[in-house]
């Protein structure tokens, strides 16, 4: 057997009779395999708090808690502990329901010595290899940490000649935006918490990165998590990380965002959709710069900036109790609001010959006429949708010029009309439900497929997953 505490094999033996207990005792010892023995399930629980057991083989037939529902326990809080019950009254419903609830297998009594040396080898070559596979996966997280870390300090040593440098690619001709920049600018300097809001596609991660490149964390890792596109558990174990074993799959140590991003900048986007669970949480870490990982019982420290963005108004989330106040105060330590586009069509024509600059393409691709039909637009998704609306003419336009139905693009239906004829009853409903049932009609009209569903909703897959799981919807 391996002798690192991290390889070690050790198996618990549980049988009320004492005889049948010493006889399996010997017969792995002699294995060289590490082997406690209990006599009763309270006793093989009270080991199991004790200590660590990769494979428990307990008798099925004991006074109470009895092999099955040690089995329950040992899957319910020892879920990496492989499990094989023995048992001189098997039966089909028996087996059945073992290996339902998650044993390995099952072995009638009285069984032969190879049978029980062959099972128990099995499991333990499993465990090797499961062991050496966590390893190879810890190193390769290992190196991607540093690489990650690596590729931010090169990309803000590349991209940085000084702080102003890190503003120079962003668009500023309207006083609105000029005034989004000078707030920048004043907030990189310190390490302030920073909250962005504005409608989506506004560009609030691309002025999030500006302001870690312009500040003295530049060296450091500047890392993104999108709140919105991950379920509650996800998102936990994202951003602060697990202990191996905290829950079932969790067969390694994982840093979280804030270990990894230490002395950087932490981007939370989409910060208005996280939980209840998470707010209290990231509370916690705004006022203690402490935090402890999914299962861990030691706080750490770390040394992280927080830039925060959302589309979301947040007064009226505290208002109705889905977002906690004493968070908004921590994270609204700075807040800079971006103005949607349509509010600043100053800054449209430079936008668009950075896209085109960009891409390579002469500016005179975009003919005056087109370019006025560009500024005609509404432009609910901003920057972003601006930039789709120019690949896709440049696509159709092929080798000639953009053309101004091109630019326009097929007409859109807009929500008014699709709402004209809907009416609140009287007794008022429940948006959630409305929410639930409209995720529902999409994905029957997608047949199932939920990338299908997703478009037709306007959602991201991501999104539309992190909804699901929030109402319990299932196909």
């Amino acid at each position: 057997m391996a002798e690192t505490d991290a390889g070690r094999f050790r198996i618990l033996l549980v049988d009320d009779e004492k005889e049948l207990l010493r006889s399996l005792a010997d017969l792995l010892t002699e294995e060289n395999y590490e082997v406690d023995t209990a006599g009763s399930g309270d006793e093989a629980r009270g080991k199991l708090e004790e200590g660590r057991y990769q494979l428990v083989i307990t008798d099925l037939r004991m006074p109470p808690p009895d092999g099955l529902e040690l089995l329950r326990i040992i899957k319910e809080r020892f879920g990496e502990t492989e499990v094989v019950l023995l048992t001189a009254f098997a039966t089909r419903e028996t087996g059945r329901e073992a290996l339902r609830v998650g044993a390995s297998a099952y072995l009638e009594k009285p069984y032969k010595e190879f049978e029980m040396l062959l099972l128990v080898g099995r499991l333990y070559e499993q465990h090797r290899q499961a062991l050496a596979n966590s390893r190879l996966e810890e190193d390769r997280q290992r190196l991607e940490s540093e690489r990650e870390a690596l590729s931010s300090r090169v990309e803000a040593l590349e991209d940085l000649a000084g702080s102003e440098a890190s503003f120079e690619h962003l668009i500023a001709r309207s006083d609105a935006m000029k005034e989004v920049f000078y707030l920048a600018r004043k907030v990189a300097a310190t390490d302030a918490t920073v909250l962005i809001r504005g409608e989506s596609g506004t560009g609030k991660s691309v002025l999030a990165r500006a302001i870690h490149l312009a500040s003295v964390r530049r060296a450091r890792p500047f890392l993104k998590v999108n709140c919105g596109a991950l379920p509650e558990s996800l998102l936990e174990s994202e951003l602060f990380g697990h202990e191996r074993g905290a829950f079932t799959g969790a067969v390694r140590r994982k840093d979280g965002l804030f270990k990894v991003a230490d002395g950087g900048t932490l981007f939370l986007d989409e910060i208005g959709d996280i939980t209840a669970t998470i707010q209290l949480k990231l509370l916690q870490m705004l006022e203690e710069k402490t935090f402890l990982m999914v299962g861990g019982t030691s706080p750490l420290t770390v040394d992280v900036r927080i830039v925060a963005a959302t589309n979301r108004e947040l007064e009226k989330a505290i208002a109705d109790g889905s977002f906690r106040g004493d968070l908004f105060y921590r994270l609204n330590v700075f807040p800079i609001l971006i103005p949607p586009l349509r509010e600043r069509p100053d800054d449209i024509v430079p936008l668009v010959e950075r896209f085109l600059r960009i891409k390579g393409v002469d500016t005179g691709k975009v003919p005056p006429e087109a370019m006025k039909a560009l500024l005609r637009l509404p432009l609910p998704g901003n920057v972003r949708e601006l930039e789709n609306i120019l690949q896709r003419a440049l696509i159709l336009a092929g080798e000639g010029t953009v053309e101004t139905a091109q630019v326009e693009g097929p007409p859109v239906v807009e929500p008014s009309n699709l709402l004209k004829d809907f009416e609140i009853p009287d007794e008022g409903l429940v948006l959630e439900e409305v929410e639930k049932a409209l995720i529902r009609k999409a994905l029957a009209k997608a047949g199932g497929n939920k990338s299908k569903a997703a478009e037709l909703l306007g959602l991201t897959r991501r999104t539309l997953y992190s909804r699901m799981e929030r109402y319990g919807i299932q196909l």
